[in-house]
């Protein structure tokens, strides 16, 4: 298979990722940026392990705070009392001067906090390209300068083959500033939730092998069960139309579409970004779309909240649903709660496209920054071990991911974890009165950045069926290669940041139109490609392309 186009992961930079492991004197020489990294004092040593290496438990050698930006998940709400809490307390002498921040608020006052100097320690739930408006201010660490003190997180870079992933996090002067979620495999969770029994009805038995023949499916599913109003009517569609649905059928078009948009794509055959949202194969994929709203199988009402497109998958007024791993067993209960505890419910195997079949680029989850004043604390050293501990080794990612052995899980003769019967997760142990995160803390996403860990890990805390389609899309498919980033210097990133909003409002704007119908494809693509052409994407392709090329050039 030959995939030639994929798109831009971050803006931030492309080198030779390598890091001395042994410091000295002077610190080791970061060779991508051709920066000695730097030693930390005596001084910013307090409750630094002298002994501290990959697979090393954590433990200050006497109590210390780091303070933590917080992000308050609605699902699982923050409380003192955690295990989490106390086992970090207890067995790590690690405790927190947190700054809680509800999630629907998150990324506007963080941005705010470190705008105003205002950072913490540590800055948690961050995504590539936040830390890019803060890096001009000396805001946010420059954190490649301290690798050498984080074995573990060097380690998994090495083992896992992540080092040209992290080469395209740095920025214009070389270095990274935000540290990301490691993950050994690529993340599969999203696909289509379809019922069983609606699809037996139209003599179905078999997932989809391509999008063209899941619409085909589709169109007879709605055939056999005429009370259906519509084949399939989808859910997180309200800030993004369509957005889970684009995001997982983009890889096999050849583009990025929905959640995962972006407005530059790269062209491997020219060895250059090209405009996404005006390619041909964006164009294949919105008209692929478009016609299943055409042909009455896709509910029209792409900007319906989402307990309303439930709602309808629920009620028997559709067929289909998108959803990943975790959505299933809130459809089941819902199915439940309604009288029909028995309605068969699956996810389907992600259907290939044009392009092959594929899984989006890139291991790297949402991570952490860190406030560029923790280097002048007197436990900085202390800090960067736990943060490498818990974030990056084996012992830390077990604990956030599963609690403590004895407390909330056990393990049989043969090392399978098994949480405690009276706590569940998830689709495990699901109806068991206490949560693993809403009542202990763990398998939080402030601790285990989105899950970022091991193969191993991942599919542990998961229910035989989960853990099948995972390890089933992980081995039928092709993960696409990590694009080329350029190294956009400060006044570039100035001038493309208005350029990629306004452009990006534009293609949802009009692939929203295309899709429902208001605008036609046939008629007004040409159109489209102008208003977009107005609004500046030559300009930003071409900045881009410009910003690569230096960079090819000075590597």
């Amino acid at each position: 298979m030959t995939i030639t186009r994929r798109s831009l992961a971050g803006v931030a930079g492309i080198a030779a990722f390598a890091a001395a492991l042994t410091a000295c004197s002077s610190g080791p020489v970061d060779e991508a940026s051709g920066d000695e990294g730097v030693t930390i004092a005596d001084e910013q040593s307090v409750g630094a392990m002298d002994d501290f290496e990959a697979g090393t438990t954590f433990q200050a050698t006497e109590p210390v705070e780091f303070s933590l930006m917080y992000r308050d998940h609605p699902a699982y709400p923050v409380q003192h009392d955690w295990s989490v809490f106390q086992h970090l307390d207890e067995d790590h002498n690690v405790t927190f001067s947190r700054t809680d921040i509800p999630m629907s608020d998150f990324e506007q006052k963080k941005s705010l906090l470190i705008g105003s100097g205002e950072a913490t320690d540590i800055i948690s739930v961050s995504y590539s390209g936040t830390e890019t408006k803060f890096v001009s201010g000396g805001a946010v660490l420059p954190v490649s300068d301290y690798f050498d003190y984080m074995p573990n997180f060097t380690e998994k870079v090495e083992e896992w083959g992540l080092e040209e992933e992290l080469d395209n996090r740095r920025q214009a002067d070389g270095k990274i500033y935000l540290l990301p979620g490691l993950r050994e495999t690529p993340n599969v969770e999203y696909s289509v939730a379809i019922r069983e029994d609606l699809w037996e009805n139209a003599g179905i038995t078999e997932d989809p092998e391509t999008w063209d023949e899941f619409a085909e499916q589709l169109e007879k599913v709605k055939e056999a069960n005429p009370e259906l109003a519509y084949a399939m009517s989808d859910r997180w569609t309200d800030a993004t139309p369509l957005g889970s649905l684009l995001n997982v059928m983009a890889p096999n078009y050849g583009t990025a579409a929905g959640w995962q948009y972006s407005n530059t794509w790269y062209d491997e055959d020219a060895g250059e970004y090209v405009f996404t949202g005006t390619t041909d194969e964006y164009r294949n994929l919105i008209s692929d779309v478009t016609g299943l709203v055409e042909d009455g199988l896709l509910d029209p009402e792409i900007t319906q909240s989402d307990d309303q497109a439930t709602q309808k998958f629920i009620s028997g007024q559709s067929a289909a649903i998108s959803s990943n791993t975790q959505t299933l067993t809130e459809y089941r209960t819902k199915f439940a709660d309604a009288g029909q505890p028995d309605v068969p419910i699956r996810l389907i195997s992600i259907p290939g496209g044009p392009a092959g079949s594929n899984l989006p680029s890139g291991r790297f989850t949402s991570g952490l920054m860190i406030g560029s004043d923790a280097a002048e604390k007197p436990y900085f050293k202390a800090l960067l071990q736990y943060i490498d501990w818990q974030y990056f080794s084996d012992e830390g990612i077990e604990f956030a991911q599963w609690g403590v052995e004895g407390e909330t899980f056990t393990k049989d003769a043969d090392g399978t974890r098994i949480l405690m019967d009276d706590i569940g997760w998830s689709a495990v142990n699901a109806g068991a009165p206490k949560k693993l995160n809403a009542d202990y803390g763990y398998s939080n996403g402030v601790f285990l950045p989105a899950n970022g860990s091991s193969k191993e890990l991942l599919l542990s805390l998961m229910t035989e069926e989960i853990a099948a389609w995972t390890e089933e899309q992980l081995d039928s498919k092709e993960q696409l290669p990590v694009a080329p980033a350029p190294l956009l210097d400060e006044i570039e990133l100035e001038q493309t940041s208005l350029l990629q909003t306004q452009l990006t409002d534009a293609v949802h704007a009009a692939t929203a139109a295309f899709i429902t119908g208001q605008r036609s494809i046939d008629a007004d693509w040409d159109a489209y490609v102008g208003e977009i052409e107005g609004l500046g994407s030559a300009q930003l392709i071409d900045t881009i392309n410009t910003a690569l090329e230096r960079a090819k050039t000075e590597k």
